[in-house]
């Protein structure tokens, strides 16, 4: 193109055209389910691999595109841009201001920063914050900043004097899906839904039943899933802001991805709660999002009804039931547990389930096998439990 830039070109040249690293934030437990569906993306470079909070991976701007837009168990995506050794502020800041920072954020934005430290002498988070900002600042020195527009988060890792800066290409957390409009008693997180029901062994093509429903987020989250709508199709995300952002090359990713999109004519999930408030807000939530030809939501009380009252066709239910961290005692949480049991025991067979609880002990009376994963959910260490029931 002869009208391009020097910057654009040099974008294309550092930014676009180039394989760098970039880190996926998951949950602790969720690392391998996020690798798996990482490597599951048609990536222009199949390289990566789980570690401690998350997946490291190479690729391109249009990978990191394709990873905000489909990871359901994704917290966020970092792109990396520098790594370097630093053990006073004068050499953070000659090292900050050689970073070409021109190609990797709009000068018109505030910036936040997120900073961590762990046996580097620079240790001071909100020191580092600001000279890094005063580097930056000075290579935008004529730059005007619009409040109105989005922050773009920059973060920072001190550890024994080795500074990593990375840019975050999500913006608000990946776990807000742009659908859902109203809450419920003690929600859950959409990434830890979506984990829930892959453990479990949902695969888009089965009945759910979800029994103690709440805010919905299982629900919709399996709707999702079924209809193959990518998690991230609703909404905007950070990287839209940046210098390398393409309209068209996304509108594209985003065409693509939607073209596997299921229609499905009969509902395949099932929604109840004893609260009739919260099914009315979930029966708006699910009509203005065009999903009530697939999630029928009723009042109903688990334990007297059975799932033939919905189909005939086994498939997973899944349960976040109250229990003494949240909203009852321990011996309430003991007995409701003692009769999920039972109540799947008798009504359930050859249906998987999954069954989120803030310890193991409460489905030691559970008369079939049972898997244990540890989940870290709002403050709280949980358990999830997985497994069928025998016919």
């Amino acid at each position: 193109m002869p009208n391009e830039s020097p910057l654009l070109k040099r974008i294309k040249r550092h930014i676009t055209g180039r394989v760098r690293d970039y880190f996926v934030s998951t949950g602790p437990g969720f690392e391998k389910i996020c690798y798996n569906e990482l490597m599951a993306l048609p990536l222009s470079v199949k390289d990566a691999m789980p570690v401690k909070g998350g997946v490291e991976f190479k690729g391109r701007f249009a990978d990191c595109c394709l990873a905000n837009l489909n990871l359901r168990t994704a917290n966020r995506v970092l792109m990396r841009i520098d790594l370097f050794k630093a053990s006073n502020f004068s050499q953070l800041q000659r090292k900050v201001s050689e970073i070409p920072w021109e190609l990797y954020l709009d000068p018109g934005h505030m910036l936040e920063f997120r900073v961590s430290t762990s046996h580097s002498r620079l240790y001071h988070k909100e020191a580092i914050a600001q000279r890094i900002e005063q580097s930056i600042s000075a290579r935008f020195s004529d730059a005007k900043i619009n409040k109105d527009l989005y922050p773009q988060k920059i973060f920072v890792r001190s550890e024994d004097d080795w500074i990593s800066i990375s840019i975050d290409s999500s913006g608000e957390n990946l776990y807000k899906r742009g659908i859902k409009t109203h809450g419920g008693n003690a929600p859950v997180r959409e990434t830890l839904a979506a984990a829930g029901l892959k453990i479990g062994g949902y695969d888009g093509n089965m009945p759910v039943i979800d029994p103690m429903c709440g805010s919905g987020t299982f629900s919709l989250e399996a709707a999702l899933m079924c209809v193959k709508i990518p998690p991230g199709y609703f909404r905007d995300f950070a990287f839209m802001e940046w210098p390398c952002f393409n309209a068209k090359r996304w509108e594209y990713i985003k065409k693509e991805a939607g073209q596997g999109r299921v229609i499905q004519e009969k509902p395949m999930i099932f929604a109840s709660d004893m609260d009739e408030n919260i099914c009315k807000s979930l029966k708006k939530c699910v009509n203005d999002n065009g999903l009530a030809g697939l999630i029928k939501v009723s009042r109903a009380n688990f334990f007297e009804f059975s799932p033939k009252e919905f189909t005939d066709t086994p498939g997973i239910v899944i349960i976040n039931p109250p229990y003494g961290l949240r909203l009852g005692t321990q011996e309430e949480s003991a007995e409701l547990f003692a009769a999920i049991g039972k109540h799947l025991k008798n009504e359930y067979k050859g249906w998987k389930f999954a069954l989120i609880a803030p310890n193991k002990s409460l489905t030691a009376s559970f008369p079939f096998k049972i898997k244990t994963h540890s989940l870290f959910h709002g403050g709280l260490n949980l358990v999830l439990f997985t497994g069928k029931v025998l016919q």
